[in-house]
């Protein structure tokens, strides 16, 4: 997720219609976090969100669900607390949870330079694979260069839309440029290097990622809603519409069916809020690495300074986030964004609470109003995860 991404993926203006499921009996209405959720809901769909679906899963395993606003602006229905939806960048942290997975077994290390297993791959034009590590590639200080296919216009998106990309081609694109800045020497978030995780993973297992996804983690969780729809334009139902508007002046565009260039293990699966707080649940709760590699997943750096401004405090691991909370210590978690699509998902140090918020369509007109949707976005995630409303500054 980076700002030209989210910036990209935003359109609409407010439809605040909201519904909501899971109460909790006996508690006061100050301390019901299922009006507490709906609440935050309802503020992000004020900003210009067509709709917006939260889960918080608790410490005893209980759901409580909001939704806000729309899921089509044809006909106006209600979101659909179960909806499905393309996670974006999210998928970056299963594909880090595998090559954990294959540090712990011995397979591979995060000191192995990307030419040990990908060679002449990341070549020219300075790029050098053999000074660039798992580890680099893993935590964005590689320095590759990201170049990728953007749809400028409504036009382009019409004509590209059904479009897919090879891992080679995107990796192609990306070494037609110098790097960004020489490997280790600073922090900057990009896709290229997960596109080369994936291809890391199938050259250690003989399994493409996303093989290696479901049978490591999607089957062992039973997350049934969660998988790679590959080059279908088409996301199951129940499923939001979302929007676009290319332009100040220009139409909306409905963007929910395409096949869009991050498909590769930088992004490119779809899932639930049910299945996302399930995963970042199990994977705080050490249910998917080893305690050695969970550790090495959560070692920070700084994150670069266009990212402080949207996350403040964030430190970034091995595909995982951490943010402070209002409540005191951090959450984990990653957030991802395009095609319409906005997601959040963190989950308590322990992975005992969880929440995942999924934005469908968004009005934003500037990098000011992206900074709006993220820090209400925000809100709602550190509310679910303290138990209580945030401290008011």
């Amino acid at each position: 997720m980076t700002i030209r991404s989210l910036t990209r993926s935003l359109a609409l203006a407010a439809l605040v219609t909201a519904t909501l499921s899971t109460t909790v009996p006996g508690a006061t209405a100050a301390e019901r976090p299922d009006l507490r959720l709906r609440r935050d809901a309802d503020a992000i769909t004020a900003l210009g969100v067509t709709g917006v679906q939260a889960r918080l899963t608790t410490s005893d395993g209980g759901n409580v669900t909001a939704t806000s606003g729309v899921a089509d602006l044809a006909d106006r229905q209600p979101v659909s607390p179960d909806g499905h939806f393309r996670i974006a960048s999210v998928t970056k942290t299963f594909v880090a949870t595998v090559v954990l997975q294959l540090v712990g077994e011995g397979r591979l290390s995060l000191d192995d330079s990307v030419e040990r297993w990908l060679p002449g791959v990341v070549s020219g034009n300075g790029n050098d694979g053999g000074a660039i590590t798992v580890r680099q590639l893993l935590q964005h200080t590689g320095g590759l260069h990201d170049d990728y296919p953007d749809h400028t216009s409504a036009e382009d998106f019409q004509k590209y839309r059904y479009d897919s990309y090879t891992p080679e081609q995107t990796v192609a694109r990306a070494m037609a440029h110098r790097p960004d800045f020489e490997p280790g020497e600073r922090w900057s978030y990009g896709n290229t290097g997960y596109v080369l995780l994936g291809m890391i993973i199938e050259r250690a297992t003989g399994q493409p990622w996303h093989t290696e996804v479901g049978e490591r983690i999607v089957r062992p969780l039973g997350l049934v809603h969660t998988f790679r729809p590959g080059t279908s334009p088409e996301l199951p139902r129940p499923h939001a519409r979302t929007y676009q508007r290319f332009g100040p002046d220009e139409p909306l565009v409905d963007v929910t069916e395409q096949v869009g260039p991050g498909t590769n293990g930088e992004a490119g699966l779809v899932s639930t809020t049910a299945d996302l707080d399930r995963f970042f649940g199990a994977l705080l709760g050490g249910r998917l690495l080893p305690p050695a590699q969970l550790a090495q997943m959560k070692r920070t750096v700084r994150v670069g300074k266009e990212f402080r401004k949207l996350m403040p405090g964030a430190r970034d691991g091995l595909g995982l986030f951490s943010r402070p909370l209002s409540c005191g210590g951090r959450y984990w978690g990653h957030e991802g964004g395009d095609a319409g699509w906005i997601t959040a998902s963190g989950a308590t140090a322990d992975g005992r609470r969880s929440v995942t918020v999924s934005l469908s369509g968004v009005l934003a007109a500037s990098e000011d109003d992206v900074l709006h949707v993220e820090q209400a976005m925000s809100k709602l995630v550190d509310d679910a995860l303290c138990g209580r409303p945030a401290a008011r500054s």
